[in-house]
């Protein structure tokens, strides 16, 4: 027979994790980061939205697809980063500082697809979580599948249970819009007409009067100003929604223009390092190993030679 003294028992692996999670998560909720009244609400229209993400995954797709599904047009500005690993929470982080700095963005989508706890991790760091509740521009955290929850979503000003969920989030359906202008269009044009109509009846009661039996001039003059009215307010109305399905072609055409996979179509390529996009040859020395990313496939290459041109 055996007989166990057990004196402490120490969370390992998953469970430290999970303890992780819920120490820090207690911390924040403490210092107020998780506050609703912090809470911004999501713009209504944003012109731009700023997507924080890795470049390659299923989250990225997704949310272009959905993006330019329900509103063509809209301008879309991919941040790439490492969303786990050593460093991803870093660089999320200053990606979030970084459209703040600039004020590129209208709304920002913070995210990656599903993965245990350990991938989704980046998402619950605390240099995260401090980073969302100081930015300025509204972030809609989306971060693995429905039931993943992380500590980025507590903070995020709101949460969506996936990167496509984010992007239905981020956006109204344009026909939507459009069928709304088009009530709103019509509801105006009756309440115009109508007011026009009083206005012609009015005048012909006068018209008929006694007193006013002579000066019909004048009555006809008037009926020809209202006339001249209608005929103007539907042409500014008119004009009004030409003006916005102007506007919708053109940000359609430079969404197109700057769509990562539309650049690649045309012959272009992306250069990796340490899983790292390359802008400026002092990033690389020679012999170091590369990544090429084509709009088709990809090939490991080595620097052999470099040059400022």
């Amino acid at each position: 027979n055996y007989q166990l003294i057990i004196q402490q028992i120490q969370p390992a692996g998953i469970g430290a994790l999970q303890l992780a999670f819920e120490q820090l998560k207690r911390k924040l909720h403490a210092e107020g980061l998780f506050d609703a009244s912090h809470k911004k609400p999501l713009p209504a229209f944003p012109e731009r939205i700023g997507v924080i993400t890795s470049p390659t995954g299923a989250a990225i797709r997704d949310i272009i697809s959905v993006l330019t599904r329900r509103f063509p047009g809209i301008e879309i500005l991919l941040y790439p980063v490492r969303v786990q690993g050593d460093g991803a929470a870093q660089e999320i982080a200053e990606a979030i500082a970084d459209f703040n700095r600039y004020g590129e963005a209208d709304l920002l989508i913070v995210g990656r697809g599903g993965g245990s706890l350990e991938d989704l991790w980046a998402f619950n760091e605390e240099i995260v979580a401090r980073a969302i509740y100081a930015s300025g521009i509204p972030i809609i955290s989306a971060v693995g599948h429905e039931v993943d929850y992380s500590i980025a979503d507590f903070v995020a000003d709101h949460r969506a249970p996936t990167p496509s969920a984010a992007a239905e989030i981020a956006v109204r359906d344009r026909r939507e819009v459009s069928g709304e202008l088009n009530y709103y269009q019509e509801k105006l044009a009756t309440v115009f007409r109508k007011q026009i109509d009083n206005q012609r009846t009015r005048l012909q009661r006068i018209q008929e009067g006694y007193g006013f039996r002579r000066p019909l001039d004048m009555i006809y003059q008037s009926n020809q100003r209202l006339d001249e009215l209608q005929r103007s307010i539907g042409a500014s109305l008119n004009y009004y929604l030409q003006l916005q399905r102007s506007r919708l072609e053109k940000l359609e055409q430079q969404l197109r223009a700057i769509n990562p996979e539309a650049i690649l179509q045309r012959g272009f390529s992306i250069c990796y390092k340490d899983g790292k996009i390359v802008k400026d040859i002092a990033q690389l020395e020679e012999n170091d190993p590369v990544r090429i990313q084509l709009a088709q496939g990809w090939f490991a290459a080595e620097v052999q030679q470099k040059g400022d041109r």
